[in-house]
């Protein structure tokens, strides 16, 4: 089996990371490999000085982390795949429970195995980061049990999809819906496998004695530009691929109801509110090619759509979603 991560200019997340990898003990060994995005900061030197045993592939170029984690999955002849974020780190064992639920019996069907994402943070009793994706109603993906207090986390094991954050993907399942796609660079990439592998049949399970740590957004700055560009864009384009076409509008109107709410509050000059305006209009401009893979994807989608859309929940109560 292989682990990856995928890394751009964090070279001081990557040793906790790194080394909480080295640590686990897993059945007939895992091969460690890091995605590096054209790093600046020394990281390719770190990796071969004080990691010699861990694959490095230099893509050259920031590819996001949906390239990145494919670059890492691509041609992999193993039989599972571990995602860890480069700002997260596993405690011990929790390699070795992911494996073992996704190898007992009855689940040869679960193509993905979430593990329970804390917040890596001086609070007690911890916080969960995630348990899981969810996708709401209104067609935003949102972590499961989000800031829940330890010990209060949802009890099914059965969730709509995988946090990509940490987390195992069987192969098999990779080999038949593809893995992550490039284009998405970076959010919502872990929820758009995720509806692929519900239309194929595959399961998505999580485990609660697989714990990581994470660092949440060390690796990228949830308040910028960038991140409010790409959540909107690609939000659009997953609900489009994917959502029955109610979700849609609702995910549309939502959007741009909340970008004239953000105009009308911060201005057309501000850096976030430009930023959403962008991501509209390229989920606008993309559309066309939205609608191809939708009928595509779901054209020979072994569970119907509206099936698949039985897993969505309600948004939470004051609209965060």
């Amino acid at each position: 089996m292989r682990a990856v991560v995928v890394t751009w200019n964090g070279a001081h997340l990557l040793p906790a990371c790194l080394d909480s990898l080295l640590a686990q003990h897993v059945p007939g060994g895992m091969e460690t490999l890091v995605v590096d995005n054209g790093s600046t900061d020394g990281t390719v030197a770190l990796l071969a000085e004080r990691y010699p045993t861990v694959t490095v592939v230099e893509a050259g170029r920031n590819l996001g982390f949906a390239g990145g984690a494919a670059r890492g999955t691509e041609g992999f002849d193993g039989e599972f795949v571990v995602l860890l974020n480069n700002d997260a780190r596993f405690e011990p064992g929790a390699v070795a429970a992911l494996v073992a639920h996704a190898r007992r019996p009855g689940a040869e069907r679960v193509g993905a195995v979430t593990a329970t994402v804390l917040l890596d943070e001086d609070r007690r009793p911890p916080r969960v980061n995630s348990t899981g994706l969810e996708v709401t109603r209104r067609g935003t993906g949102q972590d499961r049990d989000w800031l829940v207090p330890r010990g209060q986390e949802s009890r099914a094991e059965q969730v709509f999809g995988f946090c990509g954050a940490a987390a195992l993907l069987r192969v098999a399942a990779l080999r038949e819906v593809g893995t992550f796609d490039p284009w998405l660079f970076l959010y919502y990439e872990d929820t758009d496998l995720s509806w692929r592998l519900r239309a194929a049949g595959w399961d998505v399970h999580h485990e609660p004695a697989a714990v990581a740590l994470h660092r949440h957004a060390a690796s990228s700055d949830a308040g910028s530009p960038l991140f409010r560009y790409q959540n909107t864009r690609n939000s659009l384009v997953v609900v489009g691929r994917h959502a029955p076409a109610a979700v849609l509008a609702r995910s549309w109107g939502r959007q741009v109801l909340g970008a004239v709410r953000a105009a009308l509050a911060a201005g057309l000059r501000d850096p976030l509110v430009r930023a959403r305006v962008r991501g509209l209009r390229d989920a606008a401009r993309r559309l066309p090619r939205t609608l191809q893979e939708r009928r595509r994807i779901w054209a020979g989608a072994a569970v119907p759509r509206a099936e698949v859309a039985r897993l969505l929940v309600a948004p939470p109560r004051g609209g965060r979603a």
